[in-house]
C-alpha cells in the first residue's frame, strides 16, 4: 500500500529536524548515473502529492521521461530554463 506525502504546501511543515519546507523541492539530476535516472524520479515524483510540484534540473530536453511520467499523473509542464547545458522544468501534479 502506497500513500502520497504532501512535499510542498501553502504553510511550513516539520518532520523534526527544525527544517521547513516551505519552497517547492528541486531535484538536479545530472549527477545521477544514467541507469538509475528516470527510476530516480519517478520516486521522487511519487512523493508529490496532487497539487505540488517539483523543480527538475536535467542535462537535455527530458520528453521521453515526461511521456512516461504523464502516463502516470496528469501533469503540467512549464521550462523555467532551456538548455543549452541544463534545462529546468516545474513539473506539477494535477
Amino acid at each position: 500500500m502506497s500513500e502520497f506525502v504532501e512535499i510542498q504546501s501553502n504553510k511550513p511543515k516539520s518532520c523534526g529536524c527544525h527544517e521547513t519546507a516551505t519552497d517547492i523541492p528541486v531535484l538536479d539530476v545530472r549527477t545521477i548515473p544514467h541507469q538509475i535516472r528516470h527510476a530516480t524520479i519517478h520516486g521522487a515524483f511519487d512523493a508529490v502529492a496532487p497539487g505540488g510540484s517539483l523543480i527538475l534540473v536535467a542535462p537535455h530536453k527530458p520528453l521521453p521521461l515526461l511521456a512516461e511520467l504523464e502516463s502516470r499523473f496528469p501533469i503540467t509542464v512549464e521550462y523555467v530554463e532551456e538548455g543549452p547545458t541544463e534545462w529546468k522544468l516545474l513539473i506539477t501534479r494535477q
